[in-house]
């Protein structure tokens, strides 16, 4: 199952939070690159970053929320808010399913 997980940050934290942690929390990223499947940034109309977008691929709703939970960003408090949804592709490049 996919899962669309959007992921709101707090700004109060965000600048220190990325500084110390973007590192590992990229690796944290290709660590995982067999359940996440695309993941970027969030940013507003003058391009600053509110929080991120990942596509999971995972058995249960449970196992995206403790992935969430293993990033190096998760103790920081940088992550406000948390949404996870099952998603079903049906279009893609031109495509449907």
């Amino acid at each position: 199952m996919l899962y669309a997980v959007l992921l709101e940050d707090d700004p109060k934290v965000a600048a220190e939070a990325r500084r110390t942690r973007m590192a590992a929390h990229l690796d944290f990223l290709e660590e995982n690159a067999q359940a996440v499947r695309a993941a970027g940034p969030l940013l507003d109309a003058e391009g600053c970053m509110l929080g991120g977008l990942w596509l999971v691929e995972a058995e249960s709703f449970d196992t995206v929320e403790a992935l969430v939970r293993t990033d190096p960003f998760w103790p920081t408090g940088l992550r406000h808010s948390v949404t996870i949804r099952a998603w079903r592709q049906v279009f893609a490049e031109g495509q449907r399913f």
